[in-house]
């Protein structure tokens, strides 16, 4: 009976809205499991397994509201995809490490391949909405049903998947979407454009950018940091990956871009101006451009 109700759940629902972070559905999870050391980002360092001295006994955290303003910056860069509370909920049937210590070990290990997996999801349910990708919708469709079966899978069974089998996969799939798109955009208009020969690996960290057609770009894994996209149509522009810390977003448009995220907007700059995807919000933090 239990796993008809995990199905009932996580299958009827909305196939992006499972994949948001639902924090008071969780117990802090990327708030211990994870490990960070002193930055930018973040003022000290913490071990993984160890509390972040902001997290409350609620499993809240205390300066939430003011992240950037205390110095946590990383953590506005980190979004488990709903793996949270599918942990919490699911996988260990609202059971909490705080109570049950014996399980915390194995819980944060379930955590860190849970992620991964709805990571994965996350890509792929949105390879599932492009047209572009309607040639290969059958492969999409299979791989999300199969990584949706895995992660409904007990804990002991879950930490034995080789997520790094199914990364690579899933690549050649995202792969496979990612061209499909940008080939499309490269032939739009009356003349066909030339393909974009901008290197993704190339270090554009404060690069001006404004002029640069990108349109149909690959910039998967760029090294964006600081970089200038003001005004700029990114349309079918693929982001996995990319670094976009402190990229000033203002006035773009982002619209029709592909494997955007949420963690990749909230450590950027951007204005009312600049146009998102619509599964993706603008941060709190926009409102001040």
């Amino acid at each position: 009976m239990c796993e008809n109700k995990k199905d009932l759940i996580y299958m009827n629902d909305n196939n992006h809205n499972k994949l948001y972070a639902d924090c008071e559905n969780c117990f802090g999870l990327c708030c211990i499991a994870l490990y960070f050391s002193a930055s930018e980002g973040f003022p000290v360092d913490k071990n993984a397994g160890e509390p972040c001295p902001n997290l409350q006994t609620d499993f809240r955290c205390n300066i939430h509201e003011n992240l950037i303003d205390r110095g946590m910056k990383g953590c506005n860069a980190f979004d488990c995809f709903g793996a949270g509370q599918k942990v919490a909920r699911i996988s260990f049937d609202g059971r909490n490490w705080r109570k049950y210590p014996e399980l915390s070990k194995q819980m944060f290990e379930v955590f860190l391949i849970m992620r991964q997996l709805h990571e994965l999801l996350w890509y792929l349910t949105e390879s599932l909405t492009l047209q572009q990708a309607s040639p290969i919708q059958n492969e999409l469709s299979s791989k999300v049903g199969e990584l949706e079966r895995l992660s409904l899978l007990d804990s002991n069974s879950l930490i034995k998947v080789d997520v790094a089998a199914l990364r690579g996969e899933v690549n050649t799939l995202l792969v496979r979407v990612s061209e499909l798109v940008r080939n499309a955009i490269q032939v739009q208009g009356s003349q066909p454009r030339r393909k974009k020969t901008l290197d993704q690996r190339a270090d554009l960290i404060a690069a001006d950018l404004r002029k640069t057609d990108l349109r149909g770009a690959n910039l998967r894994g760029a090294c964006l940091i600081a970089a200038d996209l003001r005004g700029t149509d990114l349309n079918g522009v693929d982001f996995i990956g990319a670094d976009l810390r402190d990229a000033d977003l203002r006035g773009t448009d982002l619209s029709k871009s592909i494997f955007l995220t949420q963690a990749q907007l909230n450590v950027a700059k951007g204005d009312k101006g600049t146009k998102l995807p619509p599964l993706l919000s603008p941060p709190k933090h926009w409102n001040n451009n």
